[in-house]
């Protein structure tokens, strides 16, 4: 995944205004469209239940933005390749999610990018990641993300097209560590709403949210990713974000589980995907299998299959052995 692109791969003279293409209509894909339509680039916003096809959404397109749930990446990925794009167009993946139907004793659960990368060997694939909560965009609040690629110069383009005065973008060489980032936050994120549920209080918010981070930052490096990465933008940022905002929907599934709501219903009154709730299922798997200790991401799991309550959960945490903070 951290391999440069090889030449002779080079990016034409940054055309202005660019075409964007964004594929997935839902909050952070509306969201992404309007930050690119505000910076007067031709946008093209493609939905699975919409009546456009991908094929004109996709033409003349600089750069193709996917915003689609995890669990569709690899299909919409597919449809895109067989529709043999340009060979300067730029491949921007904003998902945060783990592939589910990747991963074994063997390999590691595939990530968007690596899915993308995959299908297009040839193409940059830039990753986006950050403490973007799309309302809060939406009302014109000001927010920072970051982008990441192999290819330093596609992660600058990307940086240069939605860069604004409320919007600011950085770039960064952590590929790995910066998606991860985003993705093992929403999992945190549920315990700190369950948390949050029960009123436990703020000293017990704060030291669930440190030691989230040290689940993140141990389960991240293990993978391969920078620690110091884990504090940016795209770690801490996002976890801080996501943890304290009801906004948030996966912070909202550990607030309704603490309220005693069965999680069928409290998905029911979400608006769009909580990705934290597939990431957990596949972050215990992987583990499990590399003998990893996640303590909190295990209740978390725990949690979500219905298994223990949030209050034996809790009990859990506070009972386990006494040990270093390191």
């Amino acid at each position: 995944m951290n391999d440069p692109i090889p030449l002779p791969f080079s990016l034409p003279l940054f055309p202005f205004p660019l075409t964007i293409a964004i594929l997935g209509a839902g909050a952070w894909g509306t969201t992404l469209a309007t930050l690119a339509s505000q910076q007067r680039h031709r946008v093209r916003l493609w939905s699975r239940q919409g009546e456009e096809s991908l094929q004109s959404v996709l033409a003349g397109a600089d750069m193709i933005v996917s915003a689609v749930s995890i669990k569709g990446v690899r299909q919409v990925a597919e449809q895109v390749r067989s529709l043999q794009i340009s060979p300067n167009v730029i491949l921007v993946s904003a998902t945060k999610g783990l592939d589910p139907d990747s991963g074994s004793e063997a390999e590691l659960p595939c990530l968007p990018s690596q899915i993308w990368q995959a299908a297009f060997p040839d193409h940059p694939v830039v990753v986006l990641s950050g403490p973007n909560l799309s309302a809060e965009i939406q009302e014109h609040l000001p927010a920072a993300t970051v982008v990441a690629s192999a290819n330093e110069m596609a992660a600058e383009r990307v940086q240069q097209a939605l860069s604004s005065n409320r919007f600011r973008v950085y770039t960064n060489a952590d590929v790995l560590g910066v998606e991860l980032g985003g993705i093992l936050k929403n999992v945190i994120a549920i315990a700190v709403g369950a948390c949050d549920g029960l009123q436990l209080g703020t000293n017990a918010k704060a030291a669930l949210v440190t030691r989230g981070l040290a689940e993140i930052i141990r389960i991240g490096t293990d993978w391969g990713a920078k620690s110091e990465t884990f504090y940016g933008l795209s770690g801490l940022g996002d976890l801080l974000a996501t943890c304290n905002s009801a906004l948030s929907r996966n912070y909202q599934v550990g607030y309704g589980l603490a309220q005693g709501k069965p999680l069928s219903a409290v998905l029911e009154s979400l608006q769009g995907t909580a990705e934290g709730i597939n990431t957990t299922q596949v972050l215990m798997r992987l583990a499990s299998q590399q003998q990893i200790a996640l303590p909190i991401s295990h209740q978390v799991d725990q949690l979500l299959q219905g298994k223990i309550t949030p209050q034996a959960a809790l009990k859990a945490l506070m009972l386990r052995d006494r040990k270093s903070e390191n």
